[in-house]
């Protein structure tokens, strides 16, 4: 199969949270035209059964690469640990995930002690499990399970202080465990940066993973050769002419619903159409 370098990058999240990797590939990939879509008819992720996870995914990916996607994003935490391998067994274009940066906190850290803040599903996989005993005899993980982070996103209520209230509770436990890394392991996470930052007041870093996954999109087109080039603004190098890309949005739940929070993340109006599994 040809892939066309002019095709769409395909992303998708439980809800708006994987906005925050939108941003990240709009940084990096100034050029690249992007399409989203937001599982809200089904978010949140985090306390759903594995099976209904693979399913949606599924569901999504063979959605996007209807729409002629070249590569998919699973801008989703809890998607990608139960996922992504299911995924790129099925399709062919490059998928690419996320995951909690236990690594550079490894490397990082002074004390010893990370902290994973992250779904309670996320936390629970397979996955997730492997990856902290990895990292076992290294440093020691400490997790908290967010819930509640989540549904304030989705509800953009991620600023002020009932946002600094809930951070923390959640991150107060850890700091008195000596965790000096802080690892946001859920996309919706990265718009409660002001609220972490509040209750961390610089004891710990925290670790966002949307660049180093941009970054890992980036070589990955750059790689098979199907980059848009740009020349413009921040753009690198690239064929005369070319715009910066745009995007589209979709929903499986009601759009207009969903429109309001979608643009208030994005920073600016675009319209968001209805898809119905």
């Amino acid at each position: 199969m040809t892939i066309r370098q002019s095709a769409p990058i395909g992303i998708f999240d439980s809800g708006v949270g994987g906005i925050s990797i939108c941003h990240a590939i709009r940084r990096v990939l100034p050029g690249e035209r992007l399409i989203y879509f937001a599982d809200v008819g089904f978010s949140p992720y985090g306390n759903k059964s594995t099976e209904l996870i693979h399913k949606r995914s599924e569901y999504i990916a063979n959605f996007l690469v209807n729409k002629g996607c070249k590569a998919i994003v699973v801008a989703c935490n809890t998607a990608t640990v139960n996922s992504i391998k299911n995924l790129r067994s099925l399709f062919s274009v490059p998928i690419v995930g996320v995951e909690p940066g236990i690594k550079p906190a490894m490397l990082n850290s002074r004390t010893g002690v990370v902290g994973v803040l992250a779904t309670e599903k996320t936390l629970s996989s397979a996955s997730f499990q492997a990856l902290k005993y990895s990292f076992s005899k290294t440093v020691k993980v400490e997790v908290q399970a967010c819930p509640e982070f989540v549904h304030l996103v989705e509800n953009l209520d991620h600023q002020g202080e009932v946002a600094e209230k809930v951070a923390e509770q959640y991150i107060q436990p850890l700091l008195d465990k000596g965790v000096d890394q802080l690892i946001l392991g859920c996309t919706h996470f990265s718009f409660l940066r002001k609220a972490i930052e509040t209750c961390v007041q610089g004891r710990a870093e925290i670790i966002e993973t949307a660049i180093p996954v941009a970054a890992e999109l980036k070589r990955r087109l750059y790689e098979l050769n199907i980059h848009r080039e740009y020349e413009g603004g921040s753009g690198e190098g690239g064929e005369e002419g070319v715009e910066e890309g745009g995007e589209e949005f979709w929903s499986s739940g009601t759009a207009s619903q969903i429109a309001m929070k979608i643009n208030a993340l994005w920073g600016h109006d675009s319209p968001v159409r209805e898809v119905r599994p």
